[in-house]
């Protein structure tokens, strides 16, 4: 279990992010129209995965239209926000934001909190995702993983970056 803090308040985790130069659990999420957005069909690219509690966060938000103005810039990378909402909420919000460089991935229905050990297990938001940023190869080998230490901040964008190489 790793401990990250809402607005200083201590949340515990259902465990702890894949470890840099470990392979990342594999993983299916749900993506746009209901359809499987899977680990499996985007090997072969770079995946840096946004991982946050909801896009109707002011910080969430932000880090979705961050990570989509960074992924215009990067070559056989894929970026993938990955929250409990629903589908067709990350797809209103990319939609309405124009944001057309990253990929929606829901777990409502799935067990990628728990398997990437960011479920949280108690605080305000018990029950969503920690804010965090796990950054593959075209492997599924990790680069860099960040659990962010306080949820209602921003993650570290130029170290996820700069584990691209």
């Amino acid at each position: 279990m790793a401990t990250t803090a809402m607005k200083g308040n201590p949340v515990n985790t259902s465990g702890e992010l894949p470890t840099t130069g470990s392979t990342a659990p594999s993983f299916t999420l749900v993506g746009e129209g209901l359809a499987p957005l899977t680990s499996d069909e985007l090997k072969g690219q770079r995946i840096v995965l946004n991982i946050f509690p909801s896009v109707d966060t002011g910080v969430c938000a932000t880090s979705v239209r961050k990570f989509n103005e960074l992924a215009s810039g990067l070559d056989n990378t894929v970026v993938v926000n990955v929250s409990k909402d629903l589908p067709f909420a990350q797809a209103r919000f990319c939609g309405a934001e124009g944001l057309d460089k990253v990929k929606v991935g829901s777990d409502f229905r799935g067990s990628f909190g728990t398997d990437y050990g960011v479920l949280q297990l108690d605080g305000p938001l018990e029950g969503l995702l920690a804010r965090a940023v796990v950054v593959l190869d075209e492997q599924g080998t990790v680069l860099h993983s960040q659990l962010v230490p306080e949820i209602t901040t921003e993650p570290d964008y130029d170290a996820a970056i700069a584990a691209l190489g």
